[in-house]
């Protein structure tokens, strides 16, 4: 019986042979990853309850996204209401007449949040880095710390006393310099700077943990190799402290340009008022006054859409951009 030409049934190039072993080597996987669920269950079992919070709070309002695309009447439900389009999207584009300033305002908002807010902590978490009096360092934390865990009801209260024309400290202090009383909250010459410093003041503190975390990571060999070599302070700072800091800022920076359009509701309510809403009214207070109050649902739905939309793409191209920069991204 001539074999020459006879097909390979069991060799080792083998098809079916090649087959089995891959699904052998699928099977282990799926084995060796039922092995780790069931090792680390305890574990898992504490994820459930942030899976449970995610699962409601952000993908289950997931379901609403349609109100968008429909005039909503609450007699017939999400479901009943009736298909418009992008008829809610036109408008805001093209008819409405508060969005072209409102959306200006969001921007020019969140652009001086990140040119003057952001940078901030880290020059706090550097100054914090530099100071070698224990006690008072950890003071100092505390005390810059202080401001994140009150809100800005509280701390809307508190500004509103202190930059009184009539009342305020403030004012009473530049009355002493011989300069007349400024309305701080009720002009918009002043409006926005009073509230990048007060944001700025307000969460500082909170804000340095993360770059003191990185801060105490960076080998203390680096730093003595460098006195060794001459270099000052300065120096030190230059060369190895912020290039070891700039995985954690170029990932914190590319969240926080993916939040430009959220220029901070809970603070600009607590402190505007008609007066300066043509350089305070944002798109998070525009959706208050129009969905709680006008009742307009798919308008406010279209709002937060557009919103999400231009976040997710901003974080994608903030990603692009520092990766080709040389840094590590989020993914």
């Amino acid at each position: 019986m001539n074999t020459t030409n006879a097909p390979d049934i069991g060799g080792i190039g083998s098809p079916h042979k090649k087959l089995k072993k891959s699904s052998g080597t699928w099977i282990d996987n799926v084995k060796q990853i039922g092995r780790d669920y069931v090792k680390n269950r305890y574990l898992l079992l504490l994820l459930f309850p942030v899976l449970i919070w995610y699962g409601i709070f952000a993908y289950g309002p997931m379901y609403g996204v349609q109100l968008a695309f429909k005039d909503f009447y609450i007699k017939e439900g999400i479901w009943g209401s009736p298909w418009v389009g992008l008829k809610h999207f036109e408008y805001l584009f093209t008819a409405s007449p508060q969005f072209p300033q409102i959306m200006k305002n969001t921007i020019i908002i969140s652009f001086y949040q990140i040119i003057f807010g952001f940078p901030a902590p880290i020059i706090l978490a550097l100054l914090f880095n530099e100071i070698r009096f224990t006690f008072f360092k950890k003071v100092a934390q505390t005390i810059s710390y202080l401001p994140h865990f009150l809100s800005w009801i509280v701390i809307g209260g508190i500004l509103i006393t202190l930059l009184s024309p009539s009342t305020g400290v403030v004012n009473y202090i530049l009355e002493i310099f011989g300069f007349d009383p400024v309305y701080f909250l009720g002009t918009e010459k002043y409006f926005r700077f009073t509230l990048i410093t007060s944001a700025i003041w307000k969460e500082i503190g909170w804000g340095t943990i993360i770059f003191l975390a990185a801060l105490s990571s960076i080998d203390s060999q680096m730093y003595e190799a460098a006195v060794i070599d001459g270099a000052n302070r300065w120096k030190q700072t230059i060369y190895i402290t912020l290039p070891a800091l700039m995985p954690v800022i170029a990932i914190l920076l590319i969240l926080r340009v993916g939040n430009v359009l959220d220029a901070g509701f809970d603070q600009i309510f607590n402190l505007y008022s008609p007066a300066v809403y043509g350089v305070a009214d944002i798109l998070d207070t525009y959706v208050y006054r129009i969905g709680l109050q006008e009742f307009q649902f798919s308008l406010t739905t279209a709002v937060g859409l557009f919103k999400n939309v231009v976040g997710f793409m901003l974080v994608l191209t903030a990603n692009f951009i520092i990766k080709k920069m040389g840094q590590e991204g989020l993914y």
